[in-house]
């Protein structure tokens, strides 16, 4: 395990949390793969393909944000070896209301990268709530 890839997995997950915070598209997209796959919290279930569609799934969340939401990372965990990588992290992802009506509330991310010419790229992302 390389410490300085992981390092360099960190600081692209925190500007890419960063980015999502600020609203800033361009910022979330810029270490993604054209063929990302994502699976998410609101539909699609079977997931979004590629970088288009990926886009495509920001501007609603974004909207939602705006009306005061947070998007913080809480905790985060690296794995790196040579050309794949993963991570998982918990970020407080809510409203106020939300975080009165249950305080423990967190969004589970877990991320797929590879290393393609020399650079992470994130290629595979989830995200969850736990069921009640």
């Amino acid at each position: 395990m390389n410490n300085n890839d992981q390092e360099q997995i960190r600081t692209l997950i925190k500007r890419w949390a960063a980015a999502v915070h600020q609203r800033d598209l361009d910022g979330v997209l810029v270490d993604h793969t054209d063929d990302i796959v994502m699976y998410d919290v609101p539909p699609p279930y079977e997931g979004v393909r590629g970088i288009d569609a990926y886009r495509e799934t920001w501007p609603p969340f974004f909207e939602w944000q705006a009306q005061g939401a947070s998007f913080e990372i809480e905790s985060l965990d690296v794995t790196a070896g040579d050309d794949v990588a993963y991570a998982h992290a918990l970020l407080r992802c809510g409203t106020a209301k939300e975080f009165a009506e249950q305080p423990d509330l967190r969004l589970r991310l877990t991320l797929g990268l590879r290393k393609e010419q020399g650079r992470w790229r994130v290629a595979h992302e989830h995200h969850s709530y736990p069921h009640d």
